[in-house]
């Protein structure tokens, strides 16, 4: 089983990244952006036994892990 894990900045938290490659692009002419938001992704694959075991397995990753609960949230998408 393959997941893709997304992980975002919580509405509200400063993404310097984000802001940093709007700027950017606004100097290079791409004068429309009106914003630009970071994400990271993780491809996890797993050998369990079922979806759900892959995913509290995939989620004890992110609360563990992957994932500060402060300031992000995640969401898992399987990959067929």
């Amino acid at each position: 089983m393959i997941a893709d894990v997304y992980i975002e900045l919580k509405k509200g938290v400063t993404d310097p990244e984000g802001e940093a490659t709007k700027k950017a692009l606004k100097l290079l002419g791409f004068r429309n952006v009106k914003s630009v938001s970071s994400c990271k992704v993780f491809r996890i694959e797993l050998d369990a036994k079922s979806r759900e075991e892959a995913e509290r397995e995939i989620e004890m990753m992110c609360e563990k892990l992957l994932v500060n609960p402060v300031i992000q949230n995640y969401r898992i998408v399987w990959v067929d």
